[in-house]
């Protein structure tokens, strides 16, 4: 029985699954390699794969994306990653200085009036609207600010090459795609803070009354964008543990829709 079966080792960055051609299916695991795979290996592992090798509860695939998500977690907490804790300070003071402006940004008339009949201070309701805006304003343009300065999907693309020879074309590629990309990351950062700069320093000098409203304003809608990890990430491992533990180990669909809901 042994003679017929043929083994074939197939790597996946990583990890290694050992296959038999005959049956199709995984049938040992090397768990030294396993132990390698960061968050986002993690994470992003082929469901047949990660039935063996992502034995996490709900609890701990929660505080992976978690720590993946929440900026100031992302930012300030060291997680083994692919990505230059100095980009990430950066990124992260440019996302303030970005919710700073956009809430100066949608201060209306009406907002205006309403601060200057009150003698400086205003109707909290009022400025509800203009804080929801400035909060999905602010919370697109930090994404694409996040590709530009992040680097682990580059690398990671890199580790899965094995080939001496390919792997050296590859790492040269993405060293020049990195360096492109952080320097567009530094010039876009550069001309953003000047013009945040700019024009929140002749709001606040024109505009003496709402300097204070401004600031609340601003940790009002960026404290938002730090909170909403917290309850939108609840959702992904409910599928994904669902979908590893299901019986009859078919729920592959279930554990993609998992996957799409935690790119959220």
């Amino acid at each position: 029985m042994e003679d017929e079966k043929i083994y074939k080792l197939i790597d996946f960055s990583n990890y290694r699954l050992i296959k038999s051609k005959k049956q199709n299916k995984i049938l040992d695991l090397d768990y030294v390699n396993y132990y390698t795979l960061n968050i986002q290996e993690m994470n992003n592992l082929d469901y047949k794969v990660a039935l063996l090798v992502d034995k996490r509860t709900y609890f701990q695939y929660y505080c992976s994306l978690i720590r993946k998500k929440q900026q100031i977690i992302f930012t300030f907490i060291p997680i083994e990653d692919f990505n230059l804790v100095s980009l990430k300070i950066s990124l992260f003071l440019v996302s303030f200085s970005l919710y700073l402006t956009t809430n100066a940004f949608f201060f209306s008339d009406n907002t205006m009036h309403a601060i200057y009949t009150d003698n400086g201070y205003s109707n909290f309701l009022i400025h509800i609207p203009q804080i929801m805006i400035s909060s999905v304003i602010s919370t697109i343009i930090n994404i694409i600010l996040k590709q530009l300065s992040l680097s682990e999907n580059s690398i990671l693309s890199f580790k899965e090459i094995k080939q001496v020879n390919l792997s050296y074309k590859k790492a040269n590629k993405v060293k020049v795609y990195l360096l492109i990309k952080f320097l567009l990351f530094f010039i876009i950062s550069i001309i953003l803070t000047i013009f945040f700069w700019y024009f929140i320093s002749c709001f606040c000098a024109v505009y003496i009354n709402t300097q204070i409203i401004l600031i609340k304003d601003t940790l009002i809608s960026f404290g938002i964008s730090m909170l909403y990890p917290f309850g939108i990430n609840l959702l992904p491992g409910i599928f994904r543990i669902t979908a590893l533990r299901a019986k009859f180990k078919n729920k592959e669909c279930l554990y993609k829709f998992s996957q799409f809901i935690a790119l959220i």
